[in-house]
């Protein structure tokens, strides 16, 4: 009986020693799968509807929306349109009273910067736009400054009031910093601010672009300009992708 014995361990020596001989992982991983989901959301930037109800000088909305192609990037885009009122005075003296009106598109990619924990989708993003836009200016009254007067410079009444400027465009660059917040299922809040900077920019030899929908205010010797946005949007999911993570036991 014991030489039987002795002939099973004799037999199953190579196989115990093969199995000493490999490594043993201590922290073994569990591969958790799970799946994110992609599609639209679209929504539209709250601050310019606010603006309108409670400035009598402007009109304007704006709708945006993104597409996610993956988990980090995503397509993304704005479609507006402003209405604008304005004058400057100097002295008492009134320079110009004009009003612009116009649309524009944006269209570029984000990248989120922010690792979400299972089931958030928050969004901290970088990216950019290419931007265009069309609009006309209406100058209802001006004042013209005269040099010529011997004793005295003063400005002068225009002469051409209600004056119109249209076919008007320009192209921009924006440099987009921003972030989405999910408040409730689906329904997030963001904010972003845009660097532009003017690549096209058409106007009348008479009267410049001051104020372009879209890029804002226009600053003389500079092609830079800022813009602000605050948004209120829906997702809607249309499919989902797997992700696989691993976890390690115990944590």
């Amino acid at each position: 009986m014991s030489k039987y014995f002795i002939s099973i361990l004799i037999t199953m020596l190579p196989f115990v020693v093969q199995a000493q001989s490999e490594p043993i992982d201590l922290q073994q991983k569990d591969t958790i799968e799970y799946k994110d989901e992609y599609g639209l959301r679209v929504g539209a930037d709250i601050s310019k509807l606010v603006l309108s109800f409670i400035d009598e000088d402007y009109t304007g909305l704006e709708l945006v929306g993104d597409y996610r192609l993956t988990h980090k990037l995503y397509l993304a885009a704005e479609i507006g349109n402003e209405t604008k009122r304005q004058d400057e005075t100097l002295n008492n003296t009134l320079l110009y009273d004009y009003e612009t009106s116009g649309s524009y598109i944006k269209a570029g990619v984000d990248l989120n910067t922010y690792d979400n924990w299972f089931g958030m989708n928050n969004a901290i993003t970088i990216g950019g736009r290419y931007a265009v836009a069309s609009f006309n200016h209406t100058l209802y009254d001006y004042s013209l400054y005269e040099t010529g007067r011997f004793f005295n410079s003063d400005f002068l009444p225009g002469s051409n009031p209600n004056r119109e400027f249209s076919g008007l465009s320009a192209s921009w660059l924006e440099f987009v910093v921003g972030a989405k917040v999910e408040l409730f299922a689906n329904i997030f809040v963001g904010m972003s601010a845009r660097l532009g900077f003017l690549i096209t920019n058409s106007e009348d030899e008479q009267f410049p672009n001051l104020w372009i929908p879209g890029f804002n205010k226009v600053t003389d010797g500079s092609n830079f300009g800022v813009n602000y946005n605050y948004s209120i949007s829906y997702f809607i999911p249309l499919y989902k992708k797997s992700k696989k993570m691993k976890e390690e036991n115990g944590q």
